[in-house]
């Protein structure tokens, strides 16, 4: 092997040479570096994917130093998409990064992110549900494999997260609202990791700060998870996710919300 693929000489014995280019050859568009996307795309950095997307509208803050792979005192300040992209040319210089300090709304979605290279996965680790929607709609609509991140807040149990469609799904309140929303909108089949441990309750804060607590590994679990999954999907190793849907008919939709299961 040539010595400037040693880098990735441990993943060649598993992917062998065709793995490797079909990873080195493919874009995954990451939405959000927070504890979830920012593990995640440090994990697709070191894995050989050949092009990242990075967007996320916010600078570290010394709350984020817990969970995120991006966050340390000498980061404070900096925008978030600027040090993962340092981060990930420092891991692997052949890796191309297209980067945006921007925030996503649900009605600018779709025309940020047709402005941006098509992507062969949309990795959305946004925690906010009006984005997530809009960014599964947009997925549905081009055609596009996701795989969102729910809650995982208030959580501590990695070994209850698991990959589901989303209207399989237990447990997880965003994984409720998001299933409901959905059905509204007429998207279907969107495949989601969450947890199914039942959250901690914690005394009720008005700020999100205040209400929802995490753990340092959790977020970024998720995020290696996802990477994972995303990997074995690009490499060859599993079949490759079929994009969500958008329902024909509003009365396909209604059906669809007899035939979930429900989310306690």
């Amino acid at each position: 092997m040539p010595a400037h693929d040693e880098r990735h000489a441990r993943l060649h014995l598993l992917l062998g040479d065709n793995g490797l280019a079909n990873l080195n050859s493919a874009t995954v568009m990451v939405l959000g570096l927070g504890g979830v996307g920012s593990a995640c795309a440090e994990a697709l950095a070191r894995g050989g994917v050949g092009k990242l997307i990075l967007l996320d509208r916010d600078v570290v803050e010394p709350s984020n130093i817990n969970r995120q792979a991006i966050a340390f005192t000498s980061t404070i300040g900096r925008a978030k998409t600027e040090v993962m992209t340092e981060m990930v040319q420092d891991i692997n210089p052949s890796c191309e990064v297209v980067a945006q300090h921007i925030f996503l709304a649900p009605d600018n979605v779709a025309s940020v992110l047709g402005e941006l290279p098509r992507p062969d996965y949309v990795v959305d680790c946004i925690d906010t549900i009006s984005q997530k929607l809009a960014i599964a709609h947009w997925c549905a609509s081009e055609g596009l494999p996701l795989l969102s991140s729910m809650g995982a807040a208030n959580r501590m149990d990695p070994s209850l997260l698991k990959f589901a469609n989303l209207r399989k799904t237990t447990q997880c309140q965003m994984s409720k609202v998001m299933r409901l929303e959905c059905q509204k909108r007429r998207i279907k089949g969107v495949e989601v990791l969450f947890s199914t441990e039942v959250p901690v309750k914690l005394n009720a804060g008005r700020t999100k700060g205040e209400s929802l607590g995490s753990m340092s590994y959790m977020p970024p679990i998720m995020g290696l998870m996802i990477a994972g999954k995303v990997i074995q999907r690009l490499a060859g190793l599993e079949p490759m996710a079929r994009p969500p849907r958008l329902f024909r008919t509003r009365e396909e939709a209604l059906a669809a919300v007899d035939e979930a299961t429900p989310c306690s």
